[in-house]
């Protein structure tokens, strides 16, 4: 997980356009999503966080975003109602 208040905005292109960033998530919330996410894109910069993948935003105790992330975050609700 990198903290987006801890790059600037040069450094985080870089990554994105290496593929080490491909989700985003806000630490208050503990959401995770695209980096295309209307929802996303309004967040604080101060909670935006990134992943590499959905694994490690799964083992931070982050959830699938209901908007650009729909079937796994239907998938995420049904496993954490059984």
């Amino acid at each position: 997980m990198v903290k987006q208040a801890t790059l600037s905005p040069v450094e985080t292109k870089q990554l994105i356009k290496n593929k080490e960033i491909c989700f985003g998530g806000n630490s208050r919330l503990k959401i995770y999503g695209l980096l295309s996410c209307k929802s996303g894109k309004r967040m604080k910069i101060e909670n935006r966080v990134f992943f590499k993948t959905e694994n490690e935003a799964l083992a931070m105790g982050f959830r699938p975003c209901g908007h650009c992330l729909k079937q796994q975050y239907n998938q995420w609700t049904y496993l954490t109602r059984t």
